[in-house]
């Protein structure tokens, strides 16, 4: 059963890990990779990224990429949205606080940001426009 629109913004901005994909180029399937990001029903998704990484190179070729999110329990329910790169700007520690905030418990974020400052080098912001909705709810599946 597909979600309303409602349901599908609720659970997007719940902190699930997303599969973040993208466009891979010639002779090459889509890049896929687990992503955290960020997300107020009715507005843009944003993704923190290596302003060196192959994702940022790609969603930065493509101009646009597809983040999904799921979960089995209490129902099996899926919502991928995709779309349109509207801006991007350099990561700040207040992104990499808030990232560490949805997905960490408090005790554990002073001691990811410092590792993650110290060793992921360069960041930078990626603003999805949600352009394309897909999104189901199963049912119980036991």
């Amino acid at each position: 059963m597909p979600l309303t629109i409602e349901e599908r913004q609720q659970f997007l901005a719940e902190p699930h890990i997303a599969a973040l994909s993208v466009a891979g180029g010639p002779e090459r399937a889509p890049l896929t990779v687990p992503m955290w990001y960020q997300y107020t029903p009715g507005g843009e998704a944003w993704v923190l990224t290596g302003v060196a990484s192959t994702k940022a190179k790609l969603i930065q070729a493509a101009g646009r990429f597809t983040l999904m999110v799921d979960r089995v329990d209490p129902t099996l329910r899926y919502v991928a949205v995709e779309g349109s790169v509207t801006r991007t700007e350099p990561g700040t520690d207040e992104h990499l606080l808030e990232l560490s905030r949805r997905y960490l418990p408090a005790e554990a974020v002073p001691g990811y940001v410092e590792v993650a400052k110290a060793e992921h080098g360069e960041q930078m912001v990626i603003y999805l426009r949600p352009e394309r909705w897909l999104s189901s709810d199963l049912g119980r599946v036991s």
